[in-house]
């Protein structure tokens, strides 16, 4: 970032009106900032910050506490990002599932496709065609203020449903190709063949026996994908509006606001972090083998 175009101290300064930046106003803000300090300073100030509880202190664009700007965007994409993993959850497992019991058929096949589709197109293309044929058809524009899910519900659901919907297409269907071959490969197992000569229904056996080893791989998939989804989320909070932690990372990085940037992108290896260890302990329920002793 440091050694891309444009500045900080310009950006502030053009935004209060000043048409040329003279030498002395640039060596006082940057005097103010902290900016004409070597790197190493700076990082280290911004270290303590973060080490102190203060989160990386202030941003160098608004001068509001990171802290405040985090309480202010995280709820939003903590939301989107919630959203869509409930979508991925409930319909990428049973489409596994079901693709997996009618291999070979004609559902398995649209199944397949569908998700190649989803894998193949990216959620920006996606979300320009999403927002260009509902503009062209029903006139619908992605609302400009962000509607609160407690005060403005429907607003919010509003706002909220094409881009969970898109950002959902995606990771479910990952997961549903991961849940079909794993489906696959539990029903060919011998503890499911001894289960059919038994006269088992074969409801009970792809739900009773096949399902459970079946998940593993879907949950593991489900943390492995985390990545994927915050960069997804990047995305459509711009395209779409919506004020959280991508939106406000494109636009520090826009304004080469660093201490902003070095926070957040912290902040969200920190939930990728927490998000791979529930899926590890959540694995370890679904198997009991699984064992972090071992």
């Amino acid at each position: 970032m440091r050694v891309l175009p444009g500045d900080i101290v310009l950006v502030i300064l053009s935004g209060s009106g000043e048409a040329v930046v003279s030498p002395e106003a640039r060596e006082a803000l940057e005097e103010e900032l902290g900016l004409n300090d070597p790197l190493p300073v700076q990082y280290g100030r911004w270290l303590r910050s973060m080490v102190n509880g203060g989160f990386g202190g202030r941003s160098l664009e608004s001068r509001d506490h990171i802290l405040s700007i985090i309480g202010r965007q995280l709820p939003v994409t903590l939301l989107l990002t919630g959203y869509t993993a409930l979508l991925s959850i409930f319909v990428s497992v049973p489409l596994g599932v079901f693709a997996a019991a009618r291999s070979g058929r004609w559902p398995d096949y649209v199944i397949r496709v569908t998700t190649l589709g989803g894998l193949a197109l990216p959620n920006l293309w996606v979300a320009l065609l999403v927002i260009l044929g509902l503009l062209l058809l029903y006139r619908w524009s992605p609302p400009v203020i962000y509607a609160s899910p407690w005060s403005h519900p429907w607003a919010h659901i509003q706002m909220m449903a094409w881009p969970a919907l898109i950002l959902a297409w995606e990771q479910s269907s990952h997961i549903v190709r991961v849940t079909r071959s794993s489906m696959l490969t539990a029903l060919s197992q011998e503890y499911t063949v001894t289960a059919r000569s038994k006269g088992l229904s074969e409801k009970s056996i792809v739900l009773g026996h096949a399902l459970p080893n079946a998940l593993i791989p879907a949950v593991t998939m489900l943390g492995l994908q985390f990545g994927s989804l915050v960069s997804g989320a990047l995305i459509l909070e711009t395209i779409f509006g919506l004020p959280g932690i991508g939106r406000g990372l494109v636009q520090a990085a826009l304004a080469r606001d660093y201490p902003v940037i070095q926070s957040l992108a912290s902040l969200l290896v920190f939930l990728s972090l927490i998000v791979n260890l529930a899926v590890d302990t959540i694995s370890t329920y679904i198997d009991p083998r699984i064992s972090h002793d071992t």
